[in-house]
C-alpha cells in the first residue's frame, strides 16, 4: 500500500529531527520508501508564539495494516522527544501525521484519512505535490491540483539546506 507521511518539527533543530524521522521511517520493517520531498519553512498554524515548522511529505510503500503503521510512526515521534501534552497545535520536537493510506477512507478513534485539514493547509499540500503523481486523487476530497490550485502558499518556502 502507498502511504504518505506528513512530517513536521519547530524544535530542537527542526532540520535534524525530520532528516533522523525520514531516515527511521525508512529503516521500519516492511517500508520502502519512494521519495520525500524538499524541506518548507512554514509558520505555526496555531499560537503565533512559537517557532516556525519546518515540514515535509514522504511517499512510502508498507505492509502494514493503517493502525499499526500509525503506532509505528508514533513510536519515532515518542523516540525524538515528543511529548503529547494535549497543546494542540503547539511547538514540538517531530509531528508524524499519516496524510493518505491508498485510496482508503479511514474514521475511527484512532485514525482519519485522509487527514483532516489535509485540503487547506499549504504545508502539506505543496510537499505532497513534490512526490506524489500529478493525477492524485484525495479520498473523498478532490484532485491534488485542484485543492493546490485553491490553496494560497501563505509564506511557505523550501529550506535551501535541507
Amino acid at each position: 500500500m502507498i502511504a504518505y507521511i506528513g512530517l513536521g518539527a519547530n524544535l530542537a533543530d527542526p532540520v535534524s529531527q525530520l532528516q533522523t524521522a525520514c531516515a527511521a521511517i525508512a529503516a521500519l520493517p516492511g517500508v520502502r520508501v519512494l521519495g520525500c520531498s524538499p524541506f518548507y519553512r512554514s509558520s505555526p498554524l496555531g499560537p503565533a508564539d512559537q517557532p516556525d515548522y519546518v515540514n515535509a511529505v514522504m511517499a512510502v510503500e508498507t505492509d502494514d495494516a493503517p493502525l499499526d503503521f500509525l503506532r509505528q510512526l508514533q513510536a519515532i515521534e515518542t523516540q525524538q522527544g515528543r511529548v503529547r501534552s494535549g497543546n494542540r497545535w503547539g511547538p514540538r520536537t517531530l509531528d508524524l501525521d499519516l496524510l493518505l493510506y491508498g485510496d482508503q477512507v479511514i474514521a475511527t478513534a484512532e485514525l482519519t484519512v485522509p487527514h483532516p485539514g489535509l485540503s487547506q493547509r499549504e504545508f502539506v499540500l505543496y510537499p505532497l505535490r513534490d512526490v506524489a503523481p500529478a493525477d492524485l486523487v484525495v479520498p473523498g476530497v478532490g484532485r491534488l491540483a485542484d485543492l493546490i490550485a485553491g490553496c494560497p502558499l501563505r509564506g511557505l518556502a523550501a529550506l535551501e539546506e535541507a
